[in-house]
């Protein structure tokens, strides 16, 4: 009888212990679980950076630095949309200017959502907000027929409620990002590019830029003091001075002025050329340089199948480092606002020199061109390259503009090859190259490595 008694109490024990374990391990309710954005085709957002590309080729006023920050608004826009569906992704919210805590919305998780509608919403309606009044009633409609052909694919099988929370949060989010972009200091620069309503007085020096064309002013002679996305980037990524400007032969100056004379009319050959117009870039004649750099990067993402997740991430943080780049360099052409080398070369060495293509209506250093593909080049490097740049690919994006495509096995190769076509063009003299170049790759190195990006993307 004892040896039953204790049987039953230990069994009584047992079953007591077992039942304190199993409350101990019940895992609390957890959210509804959505399918995560790597679950989608990133084809769909790449498509949108196309149209972007042929709205700024076709919209007033957007010049390179009003280009870049149109891209720069819908890259991190993309990003946002989709962050809440990437594993321990985290929201720009606290990590870059304007985006201070509790400024996004945020979805209910304990709903579900499509991320991909939600992108498609939050794009649209950020071109929309982008292009502003000079936004063309074409154009509106091909974001709109975009926008809608895109929903028609991405919501086959999904409830009505799953689209409607989706779409509600993609818009709800374009609209906040757009009223952070309103205080950024470049809202409606479009309406005015060469601030002929407040111009900007150039010195009489021998040293300073003087205009080269029929451009009204120099372009947006405040956007270095812009609020860039990272904090500070365009005073710690700024390079110093150029060499001291001199009209003496015997200076380094004179050399570097001689040097891009020889170079344009003595050694140029068709493919100096070919490289010069490669890259030019001009605006409303193509997507801007910008759009150049997004293109290649949106051929990358298509090349390697890219989700999602990868092309949202990929755009944001190409985003931020276009306009970024474009803050910096343009504070250091307004810093210094240098004479360029053909109006030098005209007045102290031949009269009748004449550059390869236009030279852009503000001053020489540093070089934009080699200041923004620096920044994108990073971008490149650490999403799709080796740590050295090594990377086989050809950049289709210039075929719609009747060139052949152009093939490079290191990225830092194709990053110099662009600096070096503003040489070769008479544009810039070889300083203002290197250095833009120093300052893009700042810029860059400041984008990968100061942001929190997701990392394992697909």
């Amino acid at each position: 009888m004892k040896n039953l008694k204790q049987f039953t109490l230990l069994s009584l024990l047992i079953i007591v212990l077992l039942s304190s374990c199993k409350k101990d391990t019940v895992e609390p309710e957890s959210p509804i679980s959505s399918p995560y954005a790597n679950t989608y085709s990133g084809e769909f957002l790449q498509d949108y950076f196309s149209l972007q590309c042929d709205i700024v080729r076709t919209t007033p006023g957007f010049l390179p630095t009003l280009a870049a920050r149109a891209y720069g608004y819908l890259g991190v826009t993309a990003y946002e949309s989709v962050i809440h569906g990437i594993p321990n992704g985290e929201s720009l919210e606290g990590q870059i200017q304007g985006f201070n805590p509790g400024s996004l919305p945020v979805p209910d998780l304990n709903n579900k959502y499509n991320w991909a509608l939600s992108c498609n919403t939050a794009c649209a309606q950020m071109m929309r907000h982008m292009f502003g009044s000079n936004l063309s009633a074409d154009n509106l409609a091909l974001i709109d027929a975009m926008e809608a052909a895109n929903k028609t694919e991405l919501s086959s099988s999904v409830s009505d409620e799953i689209i409607t929370l989706s779409e509600n949060f993609g818009k709800d989010l374009a609209d906040a990002i757009y009223d952070i972009s309103l205080t950024d200091s470049g809202n409606e620069s479009y309406l005015d590019p060469f601030s002929q309503a407040n111009p900007i007085v150039i010195p009489p020096d021998d040293y300073c830029w003087v205009a080269t064309g029929p451009q009204p002013g120099p372009l947006t002679p405040y956007w270095g003091d812009n609020r860039s996305f990272i904090s500070g980037i365009a005073a710690n990524t700024q390079v110093g001075a150029h060499m001291e400007f001199s009209t003496d032969p015997s200076s380094d100056f004179y050399a570097a002025a001689m040097e891009v004379y020889n170079q344009v009319t003595v050694l140029n050959g068709p493919e100096e050329v070919t490289i010069t117009e490669y890259w030019a870039d001009d605006p409303f004649a193509t997507c801007t340089p910008t759009g150049h750099t997004f293109n290649i990067i949106k051929q990358m993402c298509a090349e390697a199948n890219a989700t999602l997740e990868k092309t949202a991430v990929a755009f944001g943080m190409m985003g931020v480092a276009e306009n970024d780049a474009f803050i910096s360099c343009w504070k250091s052409k307004y810093d210094y606002v240098l004479i360029r080398p053909v109006s030098y070369i005209q007045q102290y060495i031949d009269a009748s020199f004449t550059t390869v293509i236009g030279t852009p209506p503000f001053p020489a250093y540093t070089s934009g061109h080699s200041a923004e593909i620096g920044a994108g080049t990073k971008v490149m490097i650490a999403l799709f390259a080796e740590a050295n740049g090594d990377y086989t690919f050809t950049d289709l994006s210039q075929v719609q503009y009747g060139f052949t495509a152009r093939s490079f096995d290191n990225l830092y190769d194709m990053a110099e090859e662009c600096a070096l076509s503003r040489y070769y063009g008479g544009i810039h003299y070889t300083f203002d190259n290197v250095k833009g170049l120093e300052l893009g790759f700042g810029v860059g190195d400041a984008v990968v490595n100061d942001i929190n990006w997701p990392t394992d993307i697909q």
